[in-house]
């Protein structure tokens, strides 16, 4: 039985609050489907480390994020160039930016 998921606007605005619990903000970059739209997560610290995440299955079943992606420092702009693409191609995709010190933090529970 598949349990039910947490409707994404949901999940993008807990995630913004725990961001900003933490010394931290968070942003919308792309708002996605409301409901079962998928999360990209963008975590930075002051524009540097900037790491995106997915949300990706493990052996146990649950769905946890995983960094596909980091910027290069030499070359930023790469980076950029391959999130604005990834929102083009997908406009039911949330595109959220997380930055904080500890922002990674929020992404180490596994959800199902």
């Amino acid at each position: 039985m598949e349990e039910a998921r947490l409707p994404a606007h949901l999940e993008v605005a807990g995630l913004i609050r725990l961001a900003q619990g933490l010394g931290g903000f968070g942003t919308v970059l792309q708002k996605g489907e409301k409901d079962a739209g998928t999360l990209v997560l963008l975590t930075t610290h002051s524009g540097k480390n900037t790491r995106l995440w997915e949300r990706m299955p493990s052996l146990d079943g649950s769905r946890k994020f995983t960094c596909t992606r980091e910027q290069d420092h030499e070359n930023p702009r790469e980076f950029d160039e391959y999130v604005a693409k990834r929102q083009h191609r997908d406009p039911d995709c949330w595109f959220v930016e997380l930055d904080g010190v500890e922002v990674e933090k929020l992404l180490e529970t596994p959800t199902r």
